[in-house]
């Protein structure tokens, strides 16, 4: 029975020489790279080939997958938000009950709800549905505030 000989895969320095390009290879590949380098460009693409069909593997450098393209209907008209900010403009006349409706929407505290107020043009509400945007909105326009959902 014959024994396999051991595989090492670490090179040997002292069994090595230096490739034209600097990098070391290995004493038992130096004719075969010599073979290699004697190719034509086109005779090279050839040899990868053959090499790629009977190993089944690719010489072609791993790259990061593009994202997947839109289907056709979806591209073709204005995609559709799912989230949307509500927007205060302004107080309006009565900025005490923006205050108050202010701190009932978002939870904030009474100092917090009045610099919004007073800082306006900011978000009352970011990434909420439709439906709750546009029921906040008529709730602020109702106490006289403008407001917009973006």
């Amino acid at each position: 029975m014959i024994m396999p000989e051991e595989k090492n895969d670490t090179p040997d320095p002292e069994k090595s020489v230096d490739a034209d390009n600097g990098a070391r290879v290995p004493e038992k590949f130096k004719k075969l790279v010599q073979q290699i380098e004697e190719l034509s460009v086109l005779d090279l693409a050839e040899l990868v080939k053959i090499l790629e069909k009977k190993f089944g593997v690719s010489a072609a450098a791993p790259m990061a997958q593009a994202p997947a393209p839109a289907p056709a209907e979806a591209s073709a008209g204005k995609e559709e938000k799912t989230s949307f900010n509500v927007e205060l403009k302004s107080a309006g006349e009565q900025k005490i009950n923006v205050i108050k409706l202010v701190r009932e929407v978002t939870g904030l505290g009474l100092k917090e709800a009045k610099d919004l107020v007073d800082g306006a043009p900011k978000n009352v509400k970011e990434g909420v549905k439709k439906e709750e945007a546009d029921e906040i909105k008529q709730r602020f326009e109702a106490v006289g505030a403008t407001v917009e959902i973006k």
